[in-house]
């Protein structure tokens, strides 16, 4: 068997491992945050948000120790063109369309577009540096701050869990950071690797394979939350996981080691993170609904966005 082949088959088995180490992790944390009866945008993104974006946390962490922080660059903007693109459009898809009638989220949408320019703002001199990490932890402190203070106008509330399972589901969630922990080192093990063997730009896995594993726990916890009518708690998970991966993620991976990355797949996969941003925040601010076919062809973006780096790279130009 090639070389190559073992390393993506342990590459795999890494991620699987992450992939169901986060999902255990997102279920545990969520009926502790029932326990307390927060509402369901709060929850999502507060809660989820964070336990789903924790395999990017550990991901960057990871990458940065070990001096590779373009694994964690091309992570986060993987993820965040897969959450606006495929999560988002098969959770439509699944749903019919979403209504958006709370104000609070479209605000919260539209503050989301120009944090994703945060850290596109900070790159153009080619790297993100240690002051760089401390602005964007500055701006997720300030954004949650901010969320807090709104907390009171979302009055879906979630049915409140017993002590018991309150219980077992704290030792649950220790038990699931340890293995995030264990399994996203081996990630970065194996996607290092893969991206000698195959003689490709780290930020590439990054973008593609690694993206893709990550982003898998909060297509299951949004499809779910909004095929059981919560669909508030599904945008807030998907909001949240844009706002923690552009600032939080970033913001430590950068403090840990400066961030450096090809700057031509960097700026062209950052220029499709924009124009999925755009498009989202157009259909939940101004349109305040987003239609079976817009999914559809967030969908086809994602497609389109696949297409143009693998032929940015086949034809030398990365």
């Amino acid at each position: 068997m090639p070389f190559s082949i073992i390393i993506l088959l342990q590459f795999l088995g890494a991620c699987i491992i992450l992939v169901i180490s986060a999902e255990l992790l997102a279920k545990a944390l969520l009926r502790i945050a029932q326990y307390y009866r927060l509402s369901e945008f709060v929850i999502g993104f507060m809660v989820i948000a964070f336990a789903t974006t924790i395999p990017e946390l550990f991901i960057g962490i990871t990458s940065a120790l070990n001096q590779n922080s373009a694994l964690a660059l091309g992570n986060v903007i993987g993820a965040n063109i897969i959450d606006l693109t495929l999560v988002i459009g098969i959770v439509t898809i699944l749903r019919g369309g979403i209504k958006i009638e709370t104000k609070a989220v479209r605000t919260d949408t539209l503050y989301m577009f120009f944090i994703v320019m945060l850290p596109l703002i900070l790159m153009l001199d080619q790297k993100i540096c240690r002051l760089d990490g401390c602005i964007l932890l500055i701006a997720f402190l300030l954004y949650v701050l901010r969320l807090i203070t709104q907390e009171k106008r979302f009055k879906e509330k979630m049915e409140r869990v017993p002590k018991k399972e309150f219980i077992l589901d704290i030792m649950i969630s220790c038990i699931s950071i340890v293995f995030l922990f264990f399994s996203s080192g081996l990630v970065v093990e194996y996607a290092s690797e893969l991206a000698m063997e195959l003689v490709v730009p780290p930020i590439l896995i990054g973008l593609f394979f690694i993206s893709f594993g990550t982003t898998l726990p909060e297509l299951m916890f949004e499809a779910k939350s909004i095929l059981t009518r919560h669909r508030y708690m599904a945008l807030g998970d998907l909001i949240g996981n844009v706002v923690a991966k552009s600032t939080l993620v970033l913001g430590i991976t950068a403090i840990i080691y400066p961030i450096e990355a090809n700057f031509i797949l960097f700026l062209t996969s950052s220029f499709f993170m924009l124009i999925v941003a755009f498009l989202f925040t157009t259909f939940i601010d101004v349109e305040k609904h987003i239609l079976v076919q817009e999914g559809i062809a967030l969908i086809i973006l994602y497609i389109l966005f696949i297409i143009v780096e693998f032929n940015i790279r086949l034809l030398g130009i990365s």
